[in-house]
């Protein structure tokens, strides 16, 4: 007997999506964390957020204080290549800096991704995958307080993935768990952090893991998210460097789905810990790198508030109904039982065939219960107007 293509169960299963937690450069995921699992084959989706931290700067009695900002604006386009390949173009299109007369970006760096996913065992609620993923340094000033740190390198990513989704048939309809780990190399030999050619430059490429776990709880048109993630460098950046030290967020986030084709999302991270700052501000006895205005500030932001949005683009058929997606989906379920049982031929494999085959139908009829319920609530709805 002919076995089916691996992948059309599970491009089966997340057919029936909905627009959930979108990560930072979009996508399948949480507030920070990727899911294994990858937009369906031609999907393409708009996700829009800001990220931001603010404090207070007071020098005390006569002392003029200031509120110090350090904001983000990221845009991300992604796109569902086939069943198992996700492309994503990510720009930061604004970033604070807070050094110079200009202190921010207008563009700031590119990220460039390409996630393999979507990977399962029949009937398994475990999905894997991977990420690779590239820094363009587009933007005019590197090294920037407050932020990951960065050079005016490109540099290249990669991410194991792994998800649990609780409920097989319907994905985010349950309850998941996901984790992620990987490796960061930022590609920085040589490069100057500060702008002044005497201070100390990268004399090998710093490198990080990074990583972490959350799980997504579903709510009807809200869904809920809590993680942990950090970064740890293997090898550390040159003391002109900011943000070399360890760090780790928890984060929750809040996602509100008025439709299927639209997600608004809200998050919140509060700083888990953070090494002692080992940045170096004067260098030779110059001060080349802006200090924090005030000893009470942190390395790294002690809180971080984000909002974002995300639009699906394509394709037209999320603009439908439920009960016309379900009906397709029914259908197409439909089509491969059949053909599952046309196929049926080799003895050898008979019982495990039969074990698929009776875990089709049952998708098939909790699909069928799902649109007899849709069809119900809109005949209430349209006797009682």
């Amino acid at each position: 007997m002919r076995k089916i293509k691996p992948f059309v169960i599970p491009l089966l299963l997340f057919t029936l999506q909905a627009l959930r937690a979108t990560p930072e450069t979009g996508g399948c995921g949480l507030v920070y964390l990727h899911s294994a699992k990858t937009l369906p084959k031609g999907y393409l989706e708009f996700f829009g957020h800001t990220r931001y931290f603010g404090k207070v700067a007071n020098f005390g009695p006569g002392q003029k204080a200031y509120t110090l900002w350090n904001v983000r604006g990221m845009t991300s386009f992604n796109y569902g290549i086939n069943p198992h390949i996700e492309a994503a173009l990510s720009p930061i299109f604004y970033q604070d800096t807070n050094r110079g007369e200009k202190a921010y970006n207008f563009i700031d760096d590119i990220f460039l991704s390409l996630k393999v996913g979507s990977y399962s065992g029949f009937e398994s609620p475990f999905v894997y995958g991977g990420m690779l993923g590239i820094r363009l340094p587009t933007g005019r000033i590197h090294n920037i307080i407050y932020e990951p740190y960065s050079s005016e390198h490109i540099s290249l990513g990669i991410t194991a993935l792994l998800s649990y989704f609780r409920n097989i048939a319907f994905p985010d309809e349950g309850w998941s768990v996901h984790g992620n780990l990987g490796y960061w190399n930022h590609n920085d030999v040589g490069t100057n952090l500060t702008g002044h050619a005497e201070d100390p430059t990268p004399q090998s490429m710093s490198s990080e893991i990074t990583g972490g776990a959350g799980i997504l709880f579903p709510a009807g048109s809200f869904d809920f998210s809590a993680e942990f993630n950090g970064r740890y460098f293997l090898t550390r950046p040159p003391v002109t460097a900011y943000s070399r030290e360890f760090v780790s967020y928890l984060t929750a986030g809040v996602y509100y789905k008025p439709y299927r084709y639209l997600t608004f999302e809200a998050a919140f991270d509060i700083r888990f810990y953070s090494g002692e700052d080992l940045t170096e501000y004067v260098t030779g006895g110059k001060n080349h790198l802006p200090a924090p205005p005030t000893q009470d500030f942190p390395n790294y932001p002690s809180w971080r508030g984000l909002l974002g949005v995300k639009i699906a683009i394509l394709p037209s058929s999320l603009y439908k109904s439920d009960d016309a997606l379900l009906r397709r989906t029914a259908r197409d379920r439909r089509v491969i039982l059949e053909k599952m049982l046309e196929e049926q031929k080799d003895p050898a494999n008979a019982e495990a065939e039969l074990y698929r085959i009776r875990s089709e139908r049952q998708k098939v009829e909790e699909e069928l219960e799902r649109l007899r319920k849709l069809l119900e609530a809109e005949k209430e709805k349209n006797k009682n107007p």
